[in-house]
């Protein structure tokens, strides 16, 4: 049964919107991890590698990509506000 594969995609999946609203809000890396991110990413391509391989396409795979997507959107923020960062503090070190 793929009932728990999906409960869990979606308990997992619900809290990126909200990882990626913080992002975006606080315009900081503070409380993210890079490693942890991609480490997340390579879980979810797993995840659909491990469907594709047993021949398991069902909508479940369509949770993953969702999930990867996001998770994908949160590690572009990650860069994005970490140059923001580096750039604040090359610009206070200038004064």
């Amino acid at each position: 049964m793929q009932i728990f594969e999906i409960i869990m995609l979606i308990c997992f999946g619900m809290s990126w919107p909200i990882s990626v609203y913080k992002s975006i809000r606080s315009k900081s890396t503070k409380g993210k991890s890079v490693v942890f991110i991609i480490a997340i990413i390579i879980g979810y391509i797993s995840g659909i590698i491990g469907k594709i391989v047993n021949h398991q396409l069902t909508y479940v795979v369509a949770l993953y990509l969702v999930n990867l997507i996001v998770v994908n959107i949160d590690l572009g923020l990650y860069f994005i506000n970490a140059k923001r960062e580096k750039d604040y503090k090359s610009a206070e070190v200038e004064k």
